[in-house]
């Protein structure tokens, strides 16, 4: 077999066969199959997309790669979430100990933030002491004591989709269905989980800009879980204006335990109980209504706050600091925001408020970038609220003052006002069983 006969398979819109891919991943990883050749078989799979069974056997063959995770030893059904990236998305926080409440496992793991999106590990390491880095004998006897673990990804997990993932970033191919599906994938299915629930946003601050993109990336990361023998659910939501109301990673640890606590957004509220109900759904195999009224239950008597303490305890972290917010540290200057005029707030762009949180110090631009836990935004006014001139309607937090007009002028052009009270948008689209 020659690479060059699959790139000329795939380039004239044939499928390829299970051994094509199969020689195509195998060799990639070993180096015996150049960027060059590699290249110009992503381009041919990008203009002619792939079948449903090219796309299950490229992604199993691209999680058997590297490490695949045997969680078998775990009593109970072993539950993953994983988000396609947002702006205040800390969903994982409030999910991970409502399922866990609830007797299901999360075996998780997360990654680091990266531009304008928040990193799950980033916002955890945020609390003094806390460890993503554990052995994965440590790993698993984490999740049977207390039901849940959260760690950083591994580096020899999915190695083939690393290395993929760089050459589309190089190659103008990263905008591909299959190939975005089965990234995504291949790094879910090595981490061993039986049930899969996806927050799959769109809108602005999202990978995917439109329901249609999102919707049609959902569908197929179903099916190829599905293929795999694997429980799955997709949950479309919105991500047009940042999830609640903290942007940054101490920051969303408050709001996070504000929402475990019953004091936290709305919005934030309903998509994480969306998410754990239906992976209560999945695991339990009953009705989403019997699941959501479940997790409504033990996150309303306080259960899944106490399972999340256990959790920060569990892997180092001093609970102290979370059972008391007030001790969290926090960023030495707050600048509060003015509203420049009077109206509806019509509109707040997640990217660029996203954008103006990082330069305020909470995010990366490169992966090798530090970041200030503190830093961050607090959005006193959200999409809809009626505003008076000279109103606060956010705060920065930063410990670098000469960061805080370049993060004013990105937020100003994130916001638009109107005379009109703005239509209300729809915060679950879809859910995809």
């Amino acid at each position: 077999m020659r690479i060059y006969d699959i790139i000329s398979h795939k380039r004239d819109g044939h499928e390829l066969t299970d051994e094509e891919i199969r020689f195509f991943i195998d060799g990639y990883v070993k180096g015996e199959i150049k960027d060059y050749h590699a290249s110009a078989l992503l381009m041919a799979v990008y203009l002619n997309g792939m079948s449903d069974r090219e796309m299950v056997t490229l992604t199993l063959e691209m999680a058997k790669s590297g490490d695949m995770l045997d969680l078998s030893m775990i009593d109970g059904i072993t539950v993953d979430k994983h988000s396609t990236g947002g702006v205040g998305d800390k969903t994982t926080l409030i999910v991970t100990p409502v399922v866990a409440s609830l007797g299901a496992k999360v075996a998780k793991m997360s990654g680091r933030g990266l531009g304008h999106t928040g990193g799950t590990v980033d916002k955890l390491e945020s609390i003094d002491g806390f460890n993503v880095e554990l052995s994965p004998d440590e790993f698993i006897s984490t999740v049977k004591r207390t039901g849940i673990c959260v760690v950083g990804q591994t580096g020899n997990l999915a190695p083939a989709d690393k290395k993929l993932y760089a050459l589309r970033d190089a190659t103008a191919t990263v905008g591909c269905m299959p190939l975005i599906a089965s990234s995504i994938m291949s790094k879910k299915l090595a981490a061993g989980s039986q049930c899969i629930v996806l927050d799959v946003k769109y809108g602005s601050g999202a990978f995917m800009k439109t329901k249609a993109d999102a919707e049609e990336l959902s569908a197929k990361m179903v099916e190829i879980g599905k293929m795999a023998g694997r429980k799955m659910a997709a949950v479309i939501s919105d991500m047009d204006t940042p999830l609640g109301k903290n942007i940054g990673n101490t920051l969303e640890i408050t709001e996070a335990v504000e929402t475990l606590r019953g004091q936290g957004s709305a919005d934030l509220r309903e998509v994480s109980l969306t998410l754990a109900a239906n992976l209560i759904s999945l695991a339990r195999d009953i009705e989403y209504s019997e699941a959501r009224q479940l997790c409504e239950n033990v996150l309303d008597d306080g259960s899944a706050y106490k399972k999340f303490m256990e959790f920060i305890s569990a892997q180092g972290g001093n609970a102290e600091m979370v059972a008391d917010i007030r001790k969290l540290p926090v960023a030495k200057i707050i600048h509060r925001v003015i509203a420049p005029k009077s109206g509806y707030l019509s509109n707040t762009d997640a990217e660029k408020i996203g954008s103006a949180s990082v330069i305020l110090g909470a995010g990366r631009v490169n992966k090798e970038d530090s970041i200030d836990y503190t830093a961050g935004i607090i959005l006193r006014k959200k999409k809809g609220d009626k505003i008076t001139a000279g109103d606060v309607i956010a705060e920065f937090h930063t410990n670098d003052e000469k960061r805080i007009t370049d993060a004013e002028n990105v937020f100003f052009e994130a916001i638009t006002f109107s005379e009109k009270l703005p239509e209300k948008t729809e915060l679950i689209y879809k859910v995809i069983r």
